[in-house]
């Protein structure tokens, strides 16, 4: 039997208290949101431990996600982040970073705010869900935009209904769930 993430983290230096304290719990602010969006694309093809061991790096390179900021990125800071050895070094990471901070900005005009966006068009299928993202933002395949949405209460399954943090994710009356 595989082992699961709830099983995994228990314990662990990293995982544990994003497990504990993060994964599955509903976020609100257009920074957290765009922050997980930009860890779960910047994950791939790498492990989650790599992407919470450069966290921080990445909260520095990129302003704490403020979208407002990232969406004014030039090229100066495009060549930066390419040259920032506590991120991910993808160009196709980092343009795809800076063009959905536009988004993100561009979706606070017509829905208020990122949640707002997400609310508008809840509920949805994980098929659904992807092809609005892959609509919407670059670099959001079917993996990326499902732990992404997962992550942040939108689908089921971020931990096991025997997972004590599982109650405490109930208690906060997550997207899924209603």
């Amino acid at each position: 039997m595989a082992q699961t993430y709830c099983d995994a983290a228990l314990g662990h230096e990293w995982h544990g208290p994003y497990h504990d304290r993060e994964y599955g719990f509903p976020l609100e602010t257009d920074a957290e949101l765009f922050e997980r969006l930009m860890l779960e694309i910047n994950q791939a093809g790498l492990s989650w431990l790599t992407i919470l061991k450069k966290r921080e790096a990445f909260r520095q390179a990129y302003h704490g996600f403020d979208p407002d900021v990232v969406a004014a990125y030039g090229d100066a800071d495009r060549a930066r982040l390419l040259n920032d050895p506590g991120i991910i070094r993808n160009r196709l990471k980092v343009d795809a970073a800076i063009s959905n901070a536009r988004r993100v900005v561009e979706i606070r005009d017509t829905h208020g705010s990122f949640a707002g966006w997400l609310a508008a068009h809840h509920p949805r299928s994980k098929e659904e869900w992807v092809r609005l993202f892959r609509k919407t933002f670059r670099f959001t395949g079917g993996e990326i935009v499902g732990e992404f949405l997962m992550s942040i209460g939108y689908l089921a399954g971020a931990h096991l209904p025997t997972c004590p943090v599982h109650s405490r994710i109930m208690g906060r009356n997550p997207p899924w769930s209603r």
